[in-house]
């Protein structure tokens, strides 16, 4: 039997088309192998949000071509869609024609480069999968967004807003819940506009599938804070109810409203702080990660004090740092950059503040009993990580398995977790 390894960059919307194509593949009857070494056919499916993660792509395809020279490679996802005439000599699929992969591989092991890119059509959502993780299902409600931010490459990739019709969410979750899975992580590029171009929203998604019967709880993915004004008082609403985790990744990128402006990311410094509040105010115990670009070309000094004095402010119990790379075709990319000596710095500055106040906003959970649902394994033997209701991760030791749903207490606190002793 043909086998296939599909290695995977890049966010939980990248995962996600990876299952999907990994289940169409088996239902070719194509086997999946264990590792690149082991397969017929390897299958990068790539990210390009961000400089380091395309040069690393590149250096991976390059190595791999020189070890395995006749190995057959397809390359899917973000780079190809957005820069196909870097890999004109082989077989592509763009974002969205994951549900063409079976013809695609078929072609290659005919010798036939095939390079299928339009981006006119959705994958239909209902599509077999191969789940990285039994328990979680991945699902992609919306593709695309309604940003045009100027250091952003994806939006080329991933195109402008499609939503999900709720006719076609529902009977996946329903589906996935029938199967075992504890966890719906509901992914996109921006989770917050769901719906605007079909005429319904996340609040009124979230309503429906609170509404399933079964033990299993809900991963709201990145959401844009400009679209709060239009949902934020019934999504936090939704956010009470028990199945929701709450957990919410709201990106701030800078903490100035002249970066804001030139980044065009339609919502001030005030607005972020205001939706927080309004989160926090509901809902205390929210479990809250950001995003951070720092040493945009136009970052000054102030600016980057004032992202500064945002963190301090809001406290985020996460932070995704990233320095600030071109990407070319963007418009940030036309800028001149900031030194390279000066953005590190900064980095580390913001790295430092964020560390401390990861630590102590983990240590309000000290002494804290409940129950956690076990998703992943440690990296220690018999070392299991499991979410409470805040998606705060909590290593606990012992004889588990995933989806097991366990009582404990916080008896130690971490920069980056919390440490769980089972009642």
């Amino acid at each position: 039997m043909t086998s296939f390894y599909i290695h995977t960059s890049g966010c939980s919307a990248n995962q996600a088309d990876s299952e999907q194509m990994a289940g169409l593949l088996q239902q070719a009857q194509f086997e999946l192998a264990s590792s690149m070494d082991d397969a017929h056919i390897v299958i990068f499916n790539t990210c390009t949000v961000k400089s380091p993660s395309e040069m690393d792509f590149f250096h991976t395809l390059e190595q791999f071509r020189k070890q395995y020279p006749h190995k057959i490679v397809v390359i899917t996802g973000c780079i190809p869609q957005a820069d196909p005439q870097k890999l004109k000599e082989y077989s592509l699929i763009g974002t969205k024609q994951i549900h063409n992969i079976v013809q695609v591989v078929e072609e290659a092991l005919h010798d036939n480069v095939l390079q299928m890119l339009n981006d006119d059509e959705m994958p239909p959502l209902n599509l077999p999968r191969v789940r990285k993780n039994p328990i979680v299902e991945i699902l992609p409600i919306n593709r695309g967004c309604l940003g045009a931010c100027t250091f952003c490459k994806t939006k080329k990739a991933r195109g402008s807003l499609v939503s999900y019709p709720l006719s076609e969410i529902i009977p996946e979750v329903t589906t996935a819940l029938r199967q075992g899975v504890k966890e719906i992580w509901l992914t996109s590029q921006d989770t917050f506009c769901y719906g605007f171009d079909i005429g319904t929203d996340l609040p009124t998604l979230l309503q429906h599938l609170v509404a399933l019967p079964g033990d299993f709880k809900i991963r709201v993915g990145m959401g844009n804070p400009d679209h709060m004004l239009k949902i934020g008082d019934r999504l936090i609403e939704m956010y009470k109810n028990p199945k929701i985790f709450k957990f919410s990744h709201l990106p701030l990128q800078a903490g100035h409203d002249d970066v804001l402006e030139h980044m065009r990311r339609h919502y001030t410094v005030n607005d972020f702080c205001y939706t927080v509040r309004k989160f926090r105010k509901e809902i205390p115990e929210l479990n809250l990660m950001t995003d951070i670009i720092v040493g945009y070309p136009i970052e000054t000094e102030e600016h980057f004090w004032g992202t500064l004095e945002v963190v301090r402010k809001v406290t985020p119990d996460s932070i995704n740092i990233s320095r600030f790379w071109p990407r070319p075709g963007t418009p940030a990319a036309e800028l001149n950059e900031l030194p390279g000596d000066v953005v590190k710095h900064r980095s580390r500055v913001l790295t430092d503040i964020f560390h401390n106040i990861s630590l102590l906003q983990n240590e309000r959970w000290l002494g804290w009993k409940g129950t956690i649902i076990i998703d992943d394994q440690g990296m220690e033997k018999n070392q299991w990580i499991g979410r409470n209701y805040a998606y705060k991760p909590v290593l606990v030791e012992g004889n588990y398995k995933l989806g097991d749903i366990i009582s404990v207490q916080i008896k130690k606190a971490q920069k980056f977790d919390l440490v769980g002793e089972v009642v």
